[in-house]
């Protein structure tokens, strides 16, 4: 696995869009790792992934766009000081170290927002990749959600809530 050396993570622009859509849109319409509603027109993915969260950023090479991520404020009140994020990776860059890449930048983004912790609420277990990777950068494993996710290929299948506590603000 090697990381690209001119890999560059940085926050969305409107003009990222274009490039964004097809690998939002076929991994979400895969149906295999996101609870999406994988027929979203391209308006309403791009509000959720892009709008609707606090911040999203885009992970870029050589001009081309490899993976993008999410950051939001996973419950509000008592909850706020806890975050949530959401990566995909382009097809192509898999493997690269662009995932790697793109949480451990998340994880500084977080601090610098006043996160104390990151939650991910819905890991769906045959996501190997994604639970090796999580697992690796010292996520836990805190909850285990039998049958929750509807896989198009293996059915319903367990996910995973996973956790990491930050620290203090940077």
């Amino acid at each position: 696995m090697s990381t690209p050396d001119d890999l560059n993570i940085r926050l969305v622009r409107d003009g990222d869009k274009g490039a964004l859509w097809p690998i939002l849109r076929d991994v979400v319409r895969a149906g295999d790792t996101y609870a999406i509603e994988p027929g979203l027109s391209q308006g309403m993915l791009m509000d959720y992934w892009c709008k609707a969260p606090r911040a999203t950023y885009v992970a870029e090479a050589g001009g081309e766009i490899l993976g993008t991520y999410y950051i939001k404020t996973n419950q509000a009140g008592g909850g706020a000081h806890v975050c949530n994020c959401g990566y995909i990776t382009a097809p192509a860059a898999r493997g690269r170290g662009v995932a790697r890449a793109m949480c451990l930048h998340s994880q500084n983004v977080a601090r610098d927002l006043g996160y104390l912790a990151m939650q991910f609420n819905l890991v769906v277990s045959t996501n190997t990749g994604a639970l090796r990777l999580w697992e690796a950068l010292e996520y836990e494993r805190v909850g285990h959600l039998p049958a929750a996710f509807r896989h198009p290929v293996a059915g319903l299948v367990d996910a995973f809530v996973m956790y990491k506590w930050l620290g203090a603000p940077g």
